[in-house]
């Protein structure tokens, strides 16, 4: 085949005569019966056509081709479809082309070089763009064909728009349109099935399944399109369906098959190796498969193959790990199970060696339990027990490891120790605790020193058990029991006695006291705990422990106003060095999380929503999640969106367990966010809902009382009835608001100051906001200020007249609270209350506090109807009323002499 040269782009010559052309590679292919539509990804490329490129691309079974066709034959006018077959030379991919533009460009035969141009002008002529799909572009062996497709995706005058699947990344050329923004790519992630469509799925094959195992499902098939319709073929014949798929792996005979077929035979057998014994660990980095293989370039393989995805997933970190499809590993340790025991051992010994090395005990402890190695078992637990406690489900994966002999566990019962540390960590419960009553039979025969360490390793394993159990209770007498075995004078007899193991000790107890306090919500106690931990966890160089505690004592003192030693504290977390053989991704989630509470008390939105994009979801921790819908909900009542911010709040309320009545510590995070739900009803108009809210919040002047009884009064002030927001706000400057949260005694201050102002006691508001501002400054507190109500922009503009300690930092706040936030829309959202300014006779309610913003805007009492859902009648009445109370005749009167009042 010769080449010629159009504008740059090289591209194939016709050769001659291709021959007929099937129709059958025209259309697109029948699809799977039975038919499940995906209106999610129908929509990603109803949205990616906007553009000239979608690639769709992932291995063989990931449904791509049922995805064009189902899309195809939902457009309309249905779009151009050439499926491409293997060795296709690039005249004949052309002809099929030519035959498929034909109807919507006929300029004759492309396969020319001359006539590219031809048909690039064609279409750049068209009113309306050509959609053309174009399946299995992997198949392409001529480089010039995809080059030819180039040249007119660049030369149509952005006429053809082009949805293409494939098993691989198509070359450079083609990725250049990414940087025009002309580029969607659909890969295996989004093609994966939800759970929901797993039980569409299911339902469409007539097999029905409990709706707690469709996730299981879902993960054991990691999505996968093909794996799932084989599962759900099977199950059908299956006498109990249920139980077939909760058994369901990659060794079935039709997904082994497939998978042989299509995933491993095109490997060479070096690649394949490397894949096959990186199955011995759950997941992989470049450097433990060489140690594995025994190759210094085995690494190379898992790369080329998490290229495509699907298959093999490569995460983010640096250096990336490397982690197979759940049925192909399946499959790949059936295959290692070929092995001699001796292959095997050797096999798991290589990864214990790595794993040591690199500061992975847990994984170490896995493997050499596995390679039989019992003396290196032994050494592992006893000095790098700390480090095998397991935090956020974060335990390792794989086949378990064969219990230890009866004889080996007879000379060393600490042998039995450490298969219950992996146990535990592999979130066996069960198994461990067999395994800590087998070593517990075995120990009276230990000499005193050795017997002592015994008792100190056992009561560890019952802590790491009762909390794996969620028994808070046990969790502390646990920890006290731990506690009690602290060796600080020393011993000659064990070397790992001393001042290193006490802070051992200290760090491992404290952290689980920790996290105790904090499922309850007894923030307070929390943090005190996690300080303590984190200094012994920084002594004893643990640095697992040491991050853990570190990024929620940052979240916690963010939580409760101390943000400076919440910046510091989530700073140290943030900065610590990865890849310590533990995953970072909770521990730094709550260090964002701490840093979105300080950023939004700083009123610094932009940089909360940044760090809470940086956090993710916190739904594991129910006390975390409540202070992450806090601040969500905050920053939506910013947007102009409280009902969204309602509904997190009451979803997390929902979320809190055990359900309290606010005797508790767990009372104090239920408080907040009750208090934080009825201030944005009654900040929207609705004074009845937040009261009622209130009414169920403790009436204790300490505790969680504190934020609900500072809500409570600033309903009543929004209300207008300034005599029951005092009777309702308690002391915030005695004793009892000592043990308050910054946040809500700034508050409670504001509006103490806000209410002897309207007293008519200036005197009293200047000392209180004095006092007030003495609070914020040393942290930095802004937002309390900023987006206070009305009434207190005019305190401290009075305040900078009437002289004060704060001088530069009060002009600062009252020139930030001049002007509201601009929210989106058409006009702004919903005052935030009804300003407590003298000069009205009668205040504004919050319908027309509403209104009365949108009467700044060019739209008619119509258009405000529209907007708010409400009849044009009852518009015209607020506005009456607007004009009767501002003593107003017309809108621009109005208008003016509502921002004379602050009222917007």
């Amino acid at each position: 085949m010769t080449q010629h040269e159009v504008d740059g782009a090289t591209v194939a010559a016709d050769p001659g005569p291709v021959g007929p052309l099937l129709a059958s590679r025209l259309t697109p292919a029948p699809l799977p019966e039975p038919v499940l539509v995906r209106p999610r990804l129908l929509r990603r490329l109803d949205e990616g056509v906007a553009g000239a490129l979608t690639l769709v691309t992932a291995p063989a079974g990931w449904g791509k081709t049922t995805l064009l066709g189902s899309w195809a034959r939902s457009v309309e006018p249905a779009p151009a479809w050439v499926s491409v077959e293997a060795g296709d030379p690039g005249a004949r991919l052309w002809a099929y082309l030519t035959a498929a533009l034909r109807p919507h460009a006929p300029a004759g035969d492309p396969a020319r070089p001359d006539r590219l141009e031809l048909l690039a002008a064609a279409l750049a002529a068209r009113d309306r763009p050509v959609l053309l799909v174009l399946d299995d572009v992997h198949r392409v062996a001529d480089p010039a064909a995809l080059t030819g497709l180039e040249f007119l995706l660049r030369h149509a005058g952005g006429r053809l728009r082009v949805v293409a699947g494939a098993r691989t990344d198509p070359p450079a050329g083609l990725h250049r349109l990414r940087l025009a923004g002309e580029l969607t790519t659909v890969g295996p992630a989004e093609l994966a099935f939800t759970d929901d469509e797993v039980a569409d799925l299911l339902v469409a094959h007539g097999v029905l399944l409990p709706a707690a195992a469709v996730p299981r499902l879902r993960a054991r098939t990691g999505g996968w399109a093909a794996g799932l319709r084989l599962a759900a073929l099977a199950a059908r014949d299956r006498p109990d369906p249920v139980r077939w798929l909760e058994q369901f792996g990659g060794d079935e005979p039709d997904v082994a098959g497939y998978l042989r077929a299509e995933v491993l035979d095109p490997l060479d057998a070096a690649a394949r190796d490397a894949l096959r014994r990186s199955t011995v660990a759950d997941a992989v980095s470049a450097d433990l498969v060489d140690a594995l293989t025994g190759r210094s370039d085995a690494g190379r393989a898992l790369t080329a193959l998490a290229a495509a995805g699907g298959f093999v997933d490569r995460d983010d970190s640096r250096p990336p790990w490397y982690r197979c499809h759940p049925l192909l590993a399946d499959l790949l340790r059936a295959e290692l199970g070929e092995l001699t025991d001796e292959e095997r051992r050797d096999l798991h010994r290589r990864a214990a060696d790595w794993y040591a090395g690199h500061a992975r005990p847990a994984e170490a402890l896995r493997h050499a339990l596995a390679a039989g190695r019992w003396d290196a078992a032994t050494e592992l637990l006893v000095t790098g027990w700390p480090d095998l406690v397991p935090y956020d489900r974060e335990g390792a994966g794989g086949p378990a490891p064969a219990a230890p002999p009866e004889d080996a566990v007879r000379r060393d019962p600490e042998l039995a120790l450490a298969a219950a540390a992996e146990r535990a960590h592999a979130g066996d419960a069960d198994a461990a605790a067999a395994q800590l009553r087998r070593a517990a039979g075995h120990a009276r025969s230990l000499p005193v020193p050795r017997r002592d360490r015994f008792r100190r390793l056992a009561v560890a394993l019952e802590v790491t058990l009762a909390r794996s159990a969620g028994d808070h209770d046990e969790v502390r007498r646990a920890a006290a029991r731990l506690l009690a075995t602290r060796t600080p004078e020393g011993s000659a007899d064990d070397p790992r006695t001393g001042a290193a193991d006490d802070a051992d000790v200290r760090a491992a107890a404290g952290a689980a006291l920790g996290l105790v306090a904090l499922s309850g919500g007894d923030l307070r106690g929390a943090a005190a705990e996690f300080d303590a931990a984190l200094a012994a966890a920084r002594a004893a160089g643990r640095a697992r422990t040491e991050l853990l505690c570190a990024s929620r004592s940052a979240l916690l003192h963010a939580a409760l106003g101390e943000l400076r030693a919440a910046e510091r504290a989530a700073g140290e977390a943030l900065a610590m060095p990865p890849g310590q053989g533990w995953s970072c991704r909770t521990d730094c989630a709550y260090a964002h999380l701490a840093l979105a509470v300080v950023a939004l008390h700083r009123d610094r939105p932009d940089d909360a929503e940044a760090h809470l994009a940086l956090a993710g979801p916190t739904a594991d921790e129910p006390a975390a999640a409540a202070l992450a819908a806090l601040c969500r909900a905050t920053l939506l009542r910013d947007r102009g969106d409280p009902a969204a911010g309602r509904r997190l709040l009451a979803a997390a309320r929902d979320a809190l367990a055990p359900p309290t009545t606010g005797d508790g510590p767990a009372g104090e995070l239920a408080a907040w966010l009750l208090a934080a739900e009825a201030d944005l009803r009654s900040a929207h108009g609705d004074a009845d809902a937040a009261r009622e809210l209130l009414a169920g919040a403790p009436g204790r002047p300490d505790g969680p009382a504190g934020a609900a009884a500072v809500a409570l009064a600033r309903v009543e002030l929004r209300a207008g009835d300034p005599a029951a927001a005092a009777r309702a706000l308690p002391r915030w400057d005695g004793p009892d608001a000592a043990a308050w949260p910054l946040p809500v005694r700034l508050d409670a201050g504001l509006l103490d100051a806000a209410l002897a102002a309207r007293a008519g006691d200036a005197r009293r508001a200047g000392r209180t906001l004095e006092r007030v501002l003495e609070l914020a400054a040393d942290e930095g507190f802004r937002r309390p200020f900023t987006r206070a109500e009305p009434g207190v922009r005019d305190l401290l503009a009075a305040h900078l007249d009437s002289g004060t300690a704060y001088w530069p930092t009060v002009s600062d706040l009252v020139r930030a609270a001049q002007e509201p936030p601009a929210r989106p829309g058409p006009a702004p959202g919903p005052a935030s209350g009804p300003a407590p300014d003298r000069a009205l006779d009668e205040p504004l309610t919050e319908r027309e506090l509403t209104i009365l913003r949108y009467l700044q805007s060019i739209l008619s009492n119509v258009e405000i109807a529209a907007e708010l859902s409400l009849s044009v009648n009852t518009v015209k009445t607020h506005v009456r009323n607007i004009y009767r109370k501002l003593d107003a005749t017309r809108r621009r009167e109005a208008v003016r002499r509502a921002r004379e009042l602050h009222l917007i």
